[in-house]
């Protein structure tokens, strides 16, 4: 079971810790093999809705895009983290999921998706509602199972650490992704 890990964070806070409890959990399941990639150490060209891709089945501009592309391709079960950013989720988990579209046939197909999101403000916030609906759209457009959708409120760098029982449920996550 591959398991792949999108990290939107720029930072190594609260996203970084969530992802980090989840990756407790894969621990315990033996045939996980996770892969992580964080958003800020890649290189992505913006999509400029050229097209090309269409005829190349790949991006014109040579980034981490195919990389990064193949990697969501082979994953049985996939996971969104990021923190709020604007109602929204980071631009650099945007840019990889724009980058989506290059192999969008390809990628079609069963797998199981997570996200979790975490934001400053409280729960019943919409942020947290409108980054799930653009997640779960993605889900429905690629044929994918969107298994949980998480949302955590945290303010300060070590809110979510010092949140055991939001740790425990993160780590308790990746049965879900079975």
């Amino acid at each position: 079971m591959k398991v792949l890990l999108l990290n939107g964070s720029p930072r190594k806070g609260n996203t970084m810790t969530a992802l980090n409890a989840l990756k407790e959990g894969l621990a315990k399941i033996p045939e996980a093999e996770v892969t992580e990639i964080i958003a800020e150490d890649q290189n992505i060209i913006p999509c400029k809705a050229c097209n090309a891709c269409m005829s190349m089945s790949r991006c014109i501009f040579a980034d981490d895009s195919p990389e990064i592309n193949a990697a969501v391709e082979e994953a049985d079960a996939i996971v969104f983290a990021t923190p709020v950013y604007w109602w929204g989720m980071t631009a650099q988990l945007k840019l990889i999921v724009d980058k989506f579209y290059a192999r969008s046939a390809k990628l079609k197909g069963p797998k199981k998706v997570g996200s979790i999101v975490v934001g400053e403000a409280e729960l019943d916030d919409p942020e947290y509602d409108i980054i799930a609906t653009q997640i779960r759209c993605i889900c429905e457009h690629l044929g994918w199972e969107a298994v949980f959708t998480k949302s955590y409120m945290a303010n300060k760098p070590a809110d979510l650490k010092g949140d055991e029982a939001a740790m425990q449920e993160i780590a308790g996550l990746a049965e879900l992704l079975k």
